[in-house]
């Protein structure tokens, strides 16, 4: 593997530069060089980066991309790329894209065939998760759930069944109503991680069962004041439990066929137990 210790700015090149979620000791020298060295700074908010560049002495032209006008703006960024500038993305933290703007810039540069050149750093979602002592191998990242209950809630019944870790972001005003509809739609017992202010003063992980981690945080308001990750266990299937699908086999060939015969098909079928499927048609028929 090749590795490289300095940055090489190409021109007509998009540099996807993540920034610090706290610590701003967390940026990367690479990101420092390209922040310096770029023709313009794409910037979430022009203001909040203006002072991050001000801290590490680094003097760059800014310009404002943010979700209110990025369809517009991209147009102009990808005429600039195209003249032979190079272009930094930064969100006010983390990096760029993860439930900040840049998607349309990104594509359009794509489109065009402007090199698009991604830099590592920080992200709270990959930050939460790593602590969060849930599986990691897979996982779902979903964002924001909607702020309304009818929406939240139909989201989360949604992923009931969702096998993977769940990654979400949730605000200060938000956090109990979506503890309480996790609660409602997920189950009390689900387990839940919610990670505040990573990487700042008053960072914390706690994690408990939904019903648990909800009193723990009624019990406190200021374990719902900052910025949260939510890591939610993924669905654990009952390995006894027989799959839906060799449920209706077995009631469509129990109308043809005798209990047994067809206890014995659908088991041959589904690759599940034969004696399982006996058991439970006739606590159906009993039933």
């Amino acid at each position: 593997m090749i590795q490289h210790d300095r940055a090489e700015i190409s021109a007509s090149t998009l540099y996807i530069v993540p920034t610090p979620i706290g610590n701003l000791g967390d940026i990367t020298q690479r990101a420092l060089t390209v922040l310096q060295s770029v023709d313009l700074v794409a910037a979430e908010d022009t203001r909040h980066t203006g002072l991050l560049l001000q801290h590490f002495a680094i003097n760059a032209r800014l310009f404002a991309l943010h979700d209110h006008n990025e369809q517009q703006k991209a147009e102009l960024l990808l005429t600039r790329l195209q003249e032979g500038q190079s272009v930094a993305l930064v969100s006010d933290a983390g990096t760029p894209l993860i439930n900040d703007p840049g998607y349309h810039l990104v594509r359009r540069c794509r489109e065009a065939g402007i090199r698009v050149v991604p830099l590592p750093g920080p992200c709270a979602a990959i930050a939460a998760l790593s602590a969060a002592g849930l599986p990691s191998d897979r996982f779902c990242y979903e964002g924001f759930l909607p702020a309304k209950s009818k929406a939240r809630c139909d989201t989360l019944r949604a992923l009931l069944q969702e096998p993977r870790t769940l990654i979400f972001y949730e605000s200060t005003h938000r956090l109990l109503d979506s503890l309480r509809d996790m609660v409602s739609e997920l189950g009390g017992d689900r387990y839940v991680v919610l990670a505040r202010e990573l990487t700042k003063t008053w960072e914390s992980i706690h994690g408990a069962p939904a019903a648990e981690l909800l009193a723990w945080v009624e019990e406190d308001e200021n374990r719902r004041k900052g910025e949260m990750v939510l890591i939610v266990a993924g669905h654990q299937a009952d390995e006894e439990a027989l799959p839906a699908e060799a449920l209706r086999t077995l009631a469509l060939l129990q109308k043809e066929l005798p209990l047994k015969k067809a206890a014995a098909l659908t088991a041959e079928i589904h690759g599940v137990k034969k004696n399982a499927l006996y058991k439970y048609a006739l606590e159906q028929q009993e039933g």
